[in-house]
C-alpha cells in the first residue's frame, strides 16, 4: 500500500481549500493499493521558522512538539497532494513555513498540486514546483487548476460534492495517475537506497 497525504495549504477562516482537499481525498480512496490521509495545517500550528540552520544540514529533525509531529507525518507518507491557493501570485506563507521545517522526510517522493485563484493558481504551482525540486521531491507534470466558475459556485457552500468538481475531473484523474506511478517508482528507489546504505 502507498500512503498519500493531502495537505491543506491554508488556515484562513472560511477557507475554500478544504473543499477540493476532501474531493481529492475521496478520489484517492477509490484507487487500489492506496491509503490517503488529510493533513490540515490548522492541526499543526508551527511557529515561524527561526532555526539557526536548515533541516537539510541536520541528521535529525528539530523544533517543538508540533514541528516534530508534522515531520513524522511527512516521513510516514509515500507521496503528497498539496492544495495550494494563490495569494498575490504566489502560494501561502503558512505552507512555505510548513515546508521549510522538513527536509529529508520529503526526499525522493512524488507530489501533485491542486490550486485555484488567478489563472487557476498556476503561478502558485509554478513556484511550488521549484521548491519541490530543491527538497528532492518529484513534482508530476499534470496539476489541477480549478476553473473560476467552480470556485465561485462553491466558495459560500458549506460542503461540496464530487459532481460539482466535474469540470476538473479529467485533470484530477491524470494528475493522480501520474502521482501514483511516480510514488510506486520512488518507493522502490527509496527501499533500494536504504538497503545500499545499510550495506555500506
Amino acid at each position: 500500500m502507498s500512503k498519500i497525504a493531502v495537505i491543506i495549504g491554508s488556515t484562513r477562516p472560511g477557507r475554500f481549500s478544504e473543499k477540493p482537499a476532501r474531493w481529492i481525498l475521496e478520489e484517492l480512496k477509490k484507487r487500489k493499493g492506496v491509503t490517503a490521509e488529510l493533513l490540515d495545517l490548522r492541526d499543526y500550528p508551527m511557529p515561524f521558522f527561526d532555526q539557526a540552520a536548515s533541516p537539510s544540514w541536520l541528521p535529525e529533525g528539530f523544533g517543538d512538539d508540533v514541528v516534530r509531529a508534522w515531520t513524522r507525518k511527512i516521513d510516514e507518507a509515500d507521496g503528497f497532494v498539496i492544495i495550494a491557493p494563490e495569494y498575490n501570485r504566489g502560494y501561502t506563507a503558512v505552507l512555505k513555513n510548513a515546508i521549510d521545517f522538513v527536509y529529508k522526510e520529503w526526499n525522493n517522493k512524488a507530489v501533485g498540486f491542486v490550486s485555484y485563484g488567478g489563472v487557476g493558481g498556476a503561478r502558485a504551482v509554478e513556484q511550488l514546483r521549484l521548491v519541490s525540486i530543491e527538497l528532492q521531491l518529484a513534482p508530476v507534470r499534470q496539476a489541477v487548476h480549478l476553473p473560476l466558475d467552480v470556485y465561485l459556485a462553491l466558495r459560500n457552500e458549506e460542503t461540496a460534492t464530487a459532481a460539482q468538481f466535474a469540470p476538473a475531473q479529467s485533470q484530477a484523474d491524470t494528475m493522480l495517475d501520474q502521482l501514483l506511478i511516480w510514488t510506486e517508482a520512488l518507493k522502490s528507489a527509496r527501499a533500494k537506497l536504504a538497503v545500499e546504505k545499510k550495506a555500506a
